[in-house]
């Protein structure tokens, strides 16, 4: 396991089926930085659903009561841009995120996710990102579907080429992707 080094800022990708783990593999990475951690909560609270309740309650109760939580439902850049060397952002999730711009065209989509990358590239903050893998099951029979499922993997792997460190948790194991594997960026021209 890679330890996070206080002295340098890093973009840290983590992601996995649901249910595997990831979301506390990140709380863990994130308490390593021995920095201020700022949870990016990307979820829109829906008082009427109380599975989603239990859902976010269950991830509050596991948070330190030192850690700021800020709910961004949609402006990720402007939060990672005003994000403070002292700082961790972590990120969960991107899936969530997502779905919250879904509306979207495609041309929009294209630009806020140029200027996330931009952001995640520039920030001086430590930066740490939960995203759901969606692409390993069968392709959805609805648009919205197709949609969701094409763009989290798209900035999933645009996220994965500029990370410095890529985790993926499947069954409540870690691996390290960036140890045990290549990135493709390098193979292509």
């Amino acid at each position: 396991m890679n330890s996070i080094q206080a002295d340098s800022k890093q973009v840290i990708l983590v992601t996995g089926a649901s249910r595997s783990g990831k979301s506390e593999w990140a709380e863990i990475l994130a308490q390593k930085t021995n920095q201020s951690v700022v949870y990016i909560a990307t979820a829109i609270v829906d008082s009427t659903d109380p599975e989603w309740q239990a859902r976010i309650i269950k991830h509050q109760s596991r948070r330190p009561q030192q850690w700021q939580t800020l709910v961004v439902t949609k402006d990720l850049v402007t939060v990672i841009n005003n994000a403070l060397a002292s700082e961790c952002l972590l990120i969960d999730s991107l899936g969530t995120w997502v779905a919250n711009l879904l509306d979207l065209d495609a041309s929009i989509w294209s630009e806020i996710t140029h200027n996330l990358i931009n952001s995640l590239n520039t920030t001086a903050a430590e930066i740490i990102l939960v995203g759901e893998e969606t692409g390993w099951g069968v392709v959805p029979a609805y648009q919205s579907g197709r949609i969701f499922r094409d763009r989290l993997s798209d900035l999933l792997r645009q996220i994965g080429g500029i990370a410095d460190c890529v985790y993926l948790v499947v069954g409540g194991h870690i691996l390290n992707l960036s140890q045990l594997g290549q990135p493709l960026k390098q193979y292509e021209g």
